[in-house]
């Protein structure tokens, strides 16, 4: 399979620069004592222990590439990547070393000697990368390790899969041609060569001596692939198919596994683990309570002496909002607007002529969204979230987008990432509601704890430079 000769290529040249590092440190030590400093036997004797610790940062590294899904590789022809990838690799693989020095309070090595090793090992790991890596690989697949693949479905398929194809040549990857049954007109520039049906499969793969076969989109006649299986197993050939599940439910899926069982969904909810609800409950109570405690008392005072001069009223207004699962809670909000009938659900709007002279500052600079801190530590909220709307309005945004409500699927919030790039204020267009939804959904799949932090950094400096749109 192409994923297990990629790992195993990148694990041979993970080791071979280990090795390679060695003798560059070894050489490295030479000539800083033979040329800078003199040779002292109590501290040389502590030099393999520096070179286990950088090889072992070495081999870190390397995992954490994996493991992180860090769009790095040394097989690629790019030399801002490869160079990339040989940074990475020295600040790990000397990053490695500082904590071995710190740990163990050695303050014996030669600092002549760090100094020389530093450049050359980016140039170890970036020559190595870029030569030594195409050097394994056609060692290592070449002769009966040449893979001669075929391709099986439609031609337009196989085309978006062509610099997928170009790029897995290092692996020993060599297209032969495609099959399919439905009769297409082949481009004159077409990079694949037709073949012939699918019922001439087997006699295909005979000729051309085949050993991989991808089918470019999943099966929808059983029986028809069914057959196909056999022969490849017939003959020995494997098998890869190219999932356009997500072109066929027309959204992005998310795959795992669960007691042997393999599931498709929808998108990741990271707020499912309870970890991290409770992660970001204990943000939001930290925040929260010495605002509620200190700075929510003498500002409400201040609100209260505007309201009486331009609005005598109640202090504080209070609507029902929908939750998380659209569960009802009642919202607290200084009150902006003179006294009005509460069946009147309208927007507000810029000019409002509902608001009193006075609210519309406390509007634009949000403080009117002070008391939500205490929906927070109530639970209501969170202070990051999608924005409660009005239940009226949830109805009429679900009506126009059907996947409107999934917003609700975590607890909304005084600010969001839709407020923080501009999206709020009054919605006047189905595309305004969309960019909303976009954020929310966004936040909803992609959430961690420093992405709360962020958002909560960037609705603070939109306090002090409110944007057009803070009405």
């Amino acid at each position: 399979m192409i994923i297990q000769r990629k790992r195993g290529l990148q694990a041979v040249l993970v080791l071979s620069q280990g090795i390679l590092i060695t003798l560059v440190f070894v050489l490295c030590a030479l000539a800083t004592f033979n040329f800078f400093t003199s040779i002292i036997w109590g501290q040389v004797i502590r030099y393999p222990l520096y070179i286990f610790a950088i090889t072992a940062g070495l081999f870190f590294e390397s995992m954490r590439r994996d493991q992180g899904g860090v769009a790095l590789s040394p097989f690629e022809e790019g030399f801002a990547r490869q160079h990339q990838l040989s940074i990475r690799q020295t600040i790990y693989a000397m990053g490695a070393l500082f904590i071995y020095l710190v740990v163990t309070k050695d303050g014996t090595i030669s600092r002549i000697f760090l100094g020389v090793c530093l450049p050359i090992f980016y140039l170890t790991f970036l020559l190595s990368n870029r030569y030594l890596s195409r050097r394994l690989a056609e060692y290592l697949f070449s002769g009966v390790r040449k893979g001669r693949v075929l391709l099986i479905g439609p031609l337009a398929k196989a085309m978006g899969l062509r610099a997928w194809l170009k790029n897995k040549e290092i692996f020993g990857i060599e297209s032969v041609g495609i099959i399919y049954d439905q009769p297409e007109e082949t481009p004159a520039q077409s990079p694949f060569q037709y073949l012939g049906s699918i019922a001439n499969a087997e006699k295909v793969i005979r000729e051309l001596n085949v050993t991989q076969v991808i089918l470019l989109e999943l099966p929808e006649v059983a029986d028809l692939y069914s057959t196909l299986i056999s022969t490849l197993e017939r003959n020995g050939v494997r098998l890869i198919i190219l999932n356009n599940l997500e072109e066929k439910l027309h959204h992005p899926v998310w795959y795992f596994e669960d007691d042997r069982y393999h599931f498709v969904a929808l998108r990741q909810e990271p707020l499912e683990n309870p970890l991290n609800r409770i992660s970001k409950r204990a943000l939001d109570i930290v925040l929260s309570l010495p605002v509620v405690l200190l700075v929510l008392p003498p500002v409400a005072l201040l609100v209260w002496i505007i309201q009486k001069v331009n609005s005598p009223g109640p202090l504080l207004l209070r609507q029902m909002r929908a939750g998380i699962q659209n569960n009802q809670f009642v919202i607290l909000k200084f009150r902006t607007m003179h006294v009005h009938d509460p069946s009147d659900t309208r927007q507000a709007t810029k000019d409002d002529v509902r608001i009193y002279r006075g609210g519309q500052v406390l509007r634009r600079l949000s403080i009117d969204e002070l008391p939500q801190f205490w929906n927070v530590l109530r639970g209501d909220m969170s202070l990051v979230g999608p924005r409660p709307h009005l239940i009226e309005h949830n109805a009429e945004f679900a009506k126009v987008i059907a996947n409107f409500p999934i917003r609700m699927a975590v607890k909304p919030g005084i600010t969001g990432l839709a407020q923080v790039r501009g999206f709020r204020g009054e919605v006047r267009t189905i595309e305004a509601i969309s960019h909303r939804l976009e954020s929310d959904l966004e936040y909803l799949e992609n959430w961690r704890l420093s992405l709360d932090l962020i958002i909560i950094a960037r609705t603070a400096l939109q306090m002090l430079v409110p944007p057009k749109t803070a009405y």
